[in-house]
């Protein structure tokens, strides 16, 4: 059961109830929006290509990527404060306008300018369904009942990874990359009038004025919180890490090892793998706790990739596809593992403000590693050397700043100690 009025009893505009199936549907498919502008794009890379003047096999066109996932940290940072202010649920629907408005633009594009332009916009409207994702999560659970909650609908996230590259393989088979963005207008169509249906989550009485003083004091209690800004930057290298993947795998299958063709495959197995993992840190969770389940997970990736660099380093940068895959692929459960824990921690303490801290929390982590992932990205041509140093780099310096993080002290309305 989640509350439904502010506190001083005031009733919301919104059902009196809900299941916790049903937010978790809702939020997944929320998540589902901001995923498509990514595992869409993969597939199409080389039918994208010449349609906007690069050649085969250029890198540039991972920028579709980067700029996208730039955009939508921006237009997270933005829509916390008004969240804050106006209520979850507009903004959010203001979002999915301007996201359509993107999504329309990369369609109509006929240049690497344009394009990178509307994807840019595509990313900012997107901010919206992502910074929501997190806030409505905050403002009905708490604690590790948020991180249980988290887990479920970035389980249900990841069946965009399996489902989507498939799609987008088979309207490839019977059309053009353009026809498969068209997917992204319907979602946007679907959201908003689900968000409809769902309706607003935070009271009137919770609502905060916007102003530069009001802002500012939230977001001094951001940076001024340790477990928030410790698991702050514990997300932005592992998401980082995982960035590395979403832009670089394609470049990796097609130019390293030519299977290209299998792509689409390959990476929704990966996905089913990464899935299971995501249902089953709940039960970790409850067990043991988010902040012990986020070391271990990060520490656990160092360990497969410390291995995984030494086959490469005896491979001269060509280990066996398999071995590859498989231990990049077990790296990557560990990786999305850390996501809602580490989330569920760093808004633990930020209570009033969650769309805010939410907001600059996904900005940070976004851009920050959509930058740290481009840098590797643009190293990797003929081998999977610099995909693997980056895993394990990334990894380590994860794993320092979530040791430096630590849980705050026990909220009295949160029914176990993380």
């Amino acid at each position: 059961v989640v509350r439904c009025a502010g506190a001083d009893g005031q009733t919301l505009p919104m059902p009196p109830q809900r299941s916790e199936a049903s937010v978790v549907a809702f939020l997944a498919f929320m998540s589902v929006m901001v995923a498509f502008g990514v595992d869409a794009s993969l597939p199409a890379f080389g039918e994208i290509r010449p349609d906007v003047g690069l050649g085969p096999g250029s890198n540039r066109i991972t920028l579709m990527i980067t700029v996208y996932l730039v955009g939508n940290a921006l237009g997270q940072v933005l829509c916390g404060p008004f969240a804050d202010r106006f209520g979850r649920a507009p903004v959010l629907r203001v979002g999915l306008v301007v996201a359509a408005l993107g999504i329309a633009g990369t369609i109509s594009s006929q240049g690497l300018s344009t394009l990178l332009a509307s994807r840019l916009l595509w990313g900012l409207g997107n901010g919206a369904p992502a910074t929501m994702r997190a806030t409505v999560a905050r403002d009905l659970y708490l604690g590790d009942d948020m991180a249980r909650v988290v887990s479920r609908v970035m389980g249900f996230f990841l069946l965009g990874p399996i489902v989507v590259p498939l799609l987008a393989e088979g309207i490839l088979a019977v059309g053009s990359w353009r026809a498969v963005f068209t997917v992204g207008l319907a979602l946007a169509g679907v959201g908003t009038v689900w968000s409809l249906r769902f309706g607003e989550t935070l009271a009137p009485v919770d609502r905060r004025p916007l102003g530069w003083a009001a802002t500012g004091a939230a977001f001094r209690q951001i940076a001024t919180s340790r477990t928030t800004v410790g698991y702050l930057v514990a997300l932005t290298f592992t998401q980082a890490a995982f960035f590395v993947w979403l832009g670089s795998s394609q470049p990796v299958f097609d130019l390293v090892y030519g299977r290209a063709d299998r792509f689409a495959v390959m990476f929704s197995a990966g996905g089913v793998v990464q899935a299971v993992g995501f249902f089953s840190v709940g039960w970790f969770i409850n067990r043991y706790g988010a902040h012990r389940v986020a070391v271990t997970s990060i520490g656990l990736v160092l360990v497969l990739n410390v291995a995984l660099i030494a086959v490469v380093g005896g491979a001269n940068g060509r280990p066996s596809f398999w071995v590859w895959f498989i231990l990049i692929t077990a790296s990557n459960v560990f990786l999305s593992m850390v996501t809602p824990t580490g989330l569920a921690l760093a808004l633990r303490p930020m209570g009033a403000i969650a769309g805010t801290a939410a907001g600059v929390i996904g900005a940070c982590s976004m851009a920050g590693s959509a930058v740290l992932a481009a840098l590797v990205d643009a190293r990797i041509s003929t081998t999977v050397t610099p995909m693997t140093v980056g895993y394990l780099l990334y990894g380590i310096l994860a794993l320092a700043a979530a040791l430096w993080a630590r849980p705050e002290s026990r909220d009295p309305t949160v029914t176990r100690n993380l």
